[in-house]
């Protein structure tokens, strides 16, 4: 136990707590399996804005309390032609909408040499980064996207237009960790808005704007006005064009467009989550691409060259006061490993999240090192 009463709690305990918390609510064990396994991953890599904090607040709230997402999957192709496919997921969970259509995407590609799967009416995924691993280990190079609420203000606007829309790459390397950029395309993701509330933690100015243009920083705050439409996150780059936030936007973009164009899901304001002040299904795009390494060279050849880059990149020249540089999904692999044999941390306020769960659902053989 930390000062700030934080605690490690081992990967495997939190993540058979999460596949009974899953299956309590009405998930089948083998898709809560899958569930459990992506927010377990984000916390292994660091990601802690989308690992296990997420569980009640996105996936058992939206279940139990709010109605607004299914926890058995209908899990419908729509069409199937050649290397592509659209499907319908219907409002149920996101990891199990994705992980097939992800993998639908390389037995494509394995046929094909590409393949792409978009998505309608999902839900939440988790990290996008899950999804690209999964094509990486089968020699290819993975791509995933995805819509999401509105929070981004377009360049020279104030009002939250677009999601926070990650439009994430997978590259398998010769090194002990792939290439991969999981990241969202405003300057921070609403995962990590969330995790500073958690943490009662002032944001960095910069970051969020209100309808004035002015800088926020209460994360309350910013959650709040997010949902009301009153505060917007600034695309990377930040505001205007004098830094290069047009380019944030343009990414955002693309990806609300893959997301939903293609598949004629919903977009923008769509994704809100309200109707006339109802709570409604979120309507989530995604896309997935595999890229089999095979049909343009060697998988292995591929690698070492990747690899290459990212060693080159590294042992440039640093910038005065700079300890390292680092290349794509290397900070996750260190995370690993330094809390493979930690577990992942838990605050305060998510102990009492667990607390709540445990005792609603009646899990009481799950003891924790905060009891």
């Amino acid at each position: 136990m930390t000062d700030q009463g934080t605690c490690w709690i081992p990967f495997d305990q939190l993540e058979a707590f999460m596949v009974d918390v899953f299956t309590g609510i009405g998930v089948p064990e083998a898709d809560a399996r899958i569930c459990a396994d992506v927010l377990i991953a984000a916390d292994k890599r660091g990601i802690d804005s989308h690992g296990i904090g997420r569980l009640k607040p996105i996936y058992y709230n939206r279940i139990v309390n709010d109605g607004i997402q299914r926890p058995v999957t209908e899990f419908e192709v729509v069409r199937d032609k050649g290397g592509t496919a659209v499907v319908d997921g219907h409002h149920g969970m996101g990891m199990v909408i994705a992980k097939r259509c992800m993998q639908m995407a390389i037995d494509k590609a394995r046929e094909h040499g590409i393949g792409m799967v978009v998505t309608r009416n999902s839900t939440h995924y988790g990290i996008a980064g899950y999804y690209v691993m999964m094509a990486c280990a089968q020699n290819m190079i993975g791509m995933t996207c995805t819509n999401a609420r509105p929070s981004i203000a377009p360049t020279f606007g104030v009002e939250n237009m677009l999601g926070t829309n990650p439009l994430v790459f997978g590259m398998p390397t010769d090194e002990p960790f792939i290439f991969t950029n999981d990241y969202a395309t405003s300057i921070c993701q609403r995962g990590k808005i969330e995790q500073y509330a958690r943490e009662g933690k002032s944001m960095p100015p910069g970051w969020v704007i209100n309808q004035d243009g002015e800088t926020l920083t209460d994360p309350a705050r910013v959650l709040k006005e997010l949902v009301d439409g009153t505060a917007a996150l600034l695309p990377l780059g930040g505001p205007g064009e004098e830094s290069g936030g047009y380019k944030g936007y343009g990414y955002a973009t693309v990806v609300e467009l893959f997301s939903a164009a293609l598949q004629q899901g919903a977009f923008m304001k769509q994704l809100n989550g309200l109707t006339n002040g109802k709570k409604m299904p979120y309507c989530l795009g995604h896309c997935f691409m595999a890229v089999d390494i095979s049909a343009f060279t060697e998988p292995e050849a591929f690698k070492k060259t990747t690899g290459e880059i990212m060693r080159e990149l590294r042992a440039s020249t640093k910038a005065p006061g700079a300890e390292r540089i680092y290349t794509c999904g290397e900070k996750e692999h260190l995370a690993w490993l330094e809390r493979k044999d930690k577990g992942a941390p838990v605050n305060a306020e998510l102990q009492r999240d667990i607390i709540a769960m445990r005792k609603e659902l009646g899990l009481d053989k799950y003891r924790f090192p905060f009891d």
